[in-house]
Formats: C-alpha cells, structure tokens, sequence
C-alpha cells in the first residue's frame, strides 16, 4: 500500500500564512460543542503538518457576522476553498486524516472546476477579508 500524497510546498509570504491564493481550511464550530472540542487540537496538529494550508477556526455564535444566513447544523463543519474559490463545505469527521484526505483530493482535482458557490462563497470571502487573506 502507498503512503498518502504529500501537499505541495508552501508558499512563501511576509507575513508567514497562506498567501491569497493559497488553500484554507475554515472549521466552523461553537465553543458549547463538545466533539468541536475534542476537535480542536487536531485541528492545530493539522495546521502544523501543513503549513501550505491556511487553517482558521470560526466560532459561529462569536463570529456570527463571518457565518451570515449560514445555517450550520452539523459540528465540526468544514469549508475548504483554494484562496479564490470555495470548493467544500460540509460536516466532517473530527478525524485528522478525513481532512487531510479531502485536502489532498481537493488540490490534486482539475484546476478551475466549480466551487460550491452560494452561502459558502459569501462565508469564505467575509473570513478571507476579515482574517487578512
């Protein structure tokens, strides 16, 4: 059996994060939610392992202005988008390797195929603007 595809390299940016057009990995989750908890430090692990990928995580209810309309009724849900475009959103296991995997579909996938558009264009584009991206 072969080992998983390795992410590409990062890319390198003055301030030390994905560069706009790099990937993102957003997790919206609440602080009430017990499994976002245990999520959490995964989460962080991931961010480390891949440091190509901007990771950040949005509280919904402290962040409600990011969410907008978003109806989140699943925790931990995850947007993934390529720095331009979001390409998922949905629930995902708190599992690290379950994200890595999406991760590594994700970028190896056609480049300029469809994002998921809608809601979770507008929830990217308000945590791109107010993350700094």
């Amino acid at each position: 059996m072969s080992s998983p595809a390795a992410l590409p390299e990062p890319t390198p940016t003055s301030q030390g994060g994905a560069t706009p057009s790099g990937w993102w990995a957003v997790c919206l989750c609440a602080a009430w939610c017990g499994t976002c908890g245990i999520y959490r430090p995964l989460f962080d692990e991931l961010a480390r392992a891949h440091p190509n990928v901007r990771f950040e995580w949005v509280d919904i209810e402290d962040e409600s202005d990011l969410v907008g309309d978003l109806d989140v009724e699943t925790f931990p849900t995850l947007l993934i988008a390529d720095g331009e475009r979001a390409l998922f959103l949905g629930p995902l296991l708190p599992q690290a390797p379950v994200l890595t995997r999406l991760l590594t579909s994700l970028q190896g996938a056609a480049p300029g195929g469809a994002g998921v558009g809608g809601d979770a264009q507008g929830v990217f584009d308000r945590v791109r603007a107010a993350r700094g991206g």
